[in-house]
């Protein structure tokens, strides 16, 4: 009796809490004289730059990483409404980013970011760390590959064999079978949110950063010979 083939597809995935923060944030100033909008974006950048400096522990946080651009400076002869062309408009802009291994200093500092003029404070994006994604991959993988043969011995206690025995495991698409899917392993999720919690004593309101939690998530297709 020849063999029977079952060809299947495992997956799993789990949710672990955000470990780190990054922020980006912007220094963009406009005006019609080149070295005053220029001076202006110094000195934010360099206001904004003393406030992550005061942070920075690449061990012990709360700020681990961070970078930032050179100032950069444009011009344009914008157009009004009738076709008629203006006179020349400086744009300034430097760039931040810092990653924060604490939310609450994180909440703080976005805070007092955004209280600096020519500052915004951008997207946030959450992460774990290396340690943790290294582990949690390994567990999802496990998972998927058990699922996997859960799956492959429903089917083949379905047309009444016993057990079965994997004979190839693969990343997605790797098996050859075109219906597979294809493609690699869904990319970790990264999200989050910010928003301003209750007032503090009844006088301000304190900001608070809320992450979601991250999902991990590993895809294996798998062959086996069902006995």
């Amino acid at each position: 009796m020849a063999d029977t083939i079952i060809t299947v597809q495992g997956e799993y995935s789990a949710w672990y809490p955000a470990e780190r923060a990054t922020v980006r944030a912007s220094v963009q100033v406009d005006g019609p004289k080149r070295d005053a909008v220029f001076t202006s974006a110094v000195t934010a950048s360099d206001t904004l730059r003393v406030t992550i400096e005061a942070l920075f522990d690449k061990v012990k946080g709360p700020v681990t990483w961070w970078t930032s651009d050179s100032v950069r400076v444009w011009s344009e002869r914008p157009w009004n409404n009738e076709g008629k062309q203006l006179p020349l408009v400086y744009h300034s802009a430097v760039e931040f980013s810092a990653k924060f291994s604490d939310f609450d200093a994180l909440s703080r500092w976005v805070e007092s970011a955004a209280a600096v003029e020519h500052v915004s404070v951008g997207s946030i994006s959450w992460d774990l760390t290396d340690a943790t994604r290294t582990s949690a991959t390994t567990e999802v993988r496990s998972r998927a590959v058990k699922d996997a043969v859960a799956k492959a011995s429903v089917f083949a206690q379905s047309i009444g064999l016993g057990s079965v025995k994997a004979i190839a495991l693969a990343d997605p698409g790797m098996l050859g079978d075109p219906s597979s899917g294809g493609g690699a392993a869904p990319a970790p999720m990264f999200r989050g949110a910010m928003k301003a919690q209750a007032f503090d004593g009844g006088s301000s309101p304190v900001l608070a950063l809320k992450p979601e939690e991250i999902a991990v998530a590993s895809v294996v297709d798998a062959r086996f010979v069902a006995s």
